[in-house]
């Protein structure tokens, strides 16, 4: 896939799933109203959709169709959306910028961010459930267990239990990762092994590559993510720009400094083609999706 080819299949993923979540979550004339227009707030018009469109590359492995996979794309992008809501409220990270705009209790309240949080995590599990998703029922039970084991105490939710528990302390880089194979990702890896459930059954083999790139992909994009954070400003991230060095939390920046947490990001890029490499042609998306988290734009 050329980059002009891939530029095109990046920008049609982010369109369809626009499209998709703008039909998954509720209309916001619908009672209770105020609710819904926040959970759409919170979901629609931002975001880059690494996980929908991982979800989409690992799906065309397995020949699954764009109208199967834009199911566990919503379902997956709808947790991330919950998780960055309850993420910016006071009692966590405490933010008033998100993609750019204040965010969810910031714009409305507190005790609605808490809600839309709760009713998009719920959202996310009833799309997984939708008649129209023409999937198995083993494959539809295996891929709401993957989703739930993500999201929770052993996933994302755990993660950012470590990560409050770790302000102020100093972690060897062996917490550090822990910490965020969990918090990020785990739900990366969700996105990478949803997609690879929603088409023909792919060989042990195909799925061992496609697990070892996810938890690789999951800890580039955290390590990214914390180089960006120290380099750029507020105006271009669209977030509060060196949050997490005011709050006193562990990063790759503040463990390994800024020059070796590049060569890391760069180490881990190159530990994911390799993961790919039994998978030839057909893994291109992935690979220039691992190509994107590390050169991604602001």
């Amino acid at each position: 896939m050329s980059t002009q080819e891939f530029a095109r299949w990046m920008s049609e993923i982010q369109a369809r799933t626009e499209s998709a979540l703008g039909a998954a979550l509720p209309d916001a004339a619908i009672a209770p109203a105020r609710l819904h227009e926040a959970m759409r707030y919170a979901v629609l018009g931002g975001g880059k959709r690494v996980r929908p469109l991982l979800v989409h590359a690992a799906g065309a492995l397995v020949s699954a169709s764009p109208d199967q996979l834009d199911f566990p794309a919503c379902a997956v992008e709808l947790i991330h959306a919950y998780s960055l809501v309850h993420d910016d409220m006071p009692c966590m990270d405490d933010d008033i910028l998100r993609r750019g705009k204040p965010t969810v209790h910031v714009e409305y309240d507190d005790a609605t961010a808490l809600l839309v949080g709760d009713a998009l995590q719920t959202q996310a599990f009833q799309t997984l459930t939708e008649s129209s998703f023409n999937i198995s029922p083993g494959a539809r039970i295996e891929m709401i267990r993957l989703l739930a084991q993500a999201s929770g105490s052993r996933g994302m939710a755990g993660g950012q239990a470590i990560d409050l528990a770790s302000v102020g302390l100093r972690l060897t880089r062996e917490e550090l990762e822990f910490m965020h194979l969990h918090k990020t990702g785990a739900l990366i890896r969700a996105a990478i092994l949803l997609g690879a459930h929603c088409g023909t059954p792919a060989a042990e083999s195909t799925l061992n590559a496609l697990d070892r790139y996810a938890k690789l992909i999951g800890l580039l994009f955290q390590v990214v993510d914390d180089i960006l954070d120290a380099q750029a400003d507020t105006a271009t991230l669209g977030k509060t720009a060196g949050k997490d060095a005011d709050n006193d939390k562990p990063t790759y920046v503040s463990l390994l400094g800024l020059d070796e947490a590049r060569r890391l990001a760069q180490e881990m890029l190159t530990a994911a083609h390799d993961a790919l490499a039994p998978l030839g042609p057909r893994a291109d998306a992935l690979r220039q999706l691992a190509d994107y988290i590390v050169h991604r734009p602001f």
